[in-house]
């Protein structure tokens, strides 16, 4: 019997993704993801949140389409799948410390960065041709996704 471990995440980019080639030619498409967790403290009656960063990976070979980047900004609302793991380390202190880490899949941009001009704040819905042949395929930030077979 087949199994299945992945997870779906929603939240907003932290940071601009950061590309690093390895040695072997794979590119990692770096960013670090928020998921906040808001609930209402009984006992006071205060709003409260808590949030969780998840630092996620986007695998890609070397000279495949890396539009994908443009998008990952700080502020964007992302849809992501992938598989989770942890990973431990060693902080600068020597204390053992622990991070989730995604390895994405498939990414869906739901709401751009806001941008900033002239004192307003705006969500860009600019067009982008996405298509790995380049045919004339037109979508817009909202509905730019990648799937296991980019990688």
């Amino acid at each position: 019997m087949a199994t299945v471990f992945e997870t779906k995440l929603i939240g907003n980019i932290g940071k601009d993704a950061t590309v690093k080639t390895m040695d072997s030619g794979v590119v990692a498409i770096n960013f670090p993801v928020a998921h906040n967790k808001n609930w209402k403290d009984k006992r006071s009656g205060e709003q409260r949140t808590n949030t969780t960063w998840i630092n996620c990976t986007i695998w890609k070979r070397e000279g495949s389409n890396m539009r994908v980047v443009d998008y990952l900004k700080r502020g964007t609302l992302v849809e992501l799948t992938g598989t989770p793991f942890a990973k431990a380390f060693h902080n600068e202190d020597g204390s053992i410390r622990t991070e989730i880490r995604l390895n994405v899949f498939k990414t869906n941009i739901l709401r751009a960065a806001p941008t900033s001009t002239q004192g307003g704040d705006y969500y860009d819905d600019e067009e982008v041709n996405e298509d790995d042949d380049n045919d004339d395929f037109d979508s817009t930030a909202s509905d730019f996704s990648l799937d296991e077979d980019d990688f």
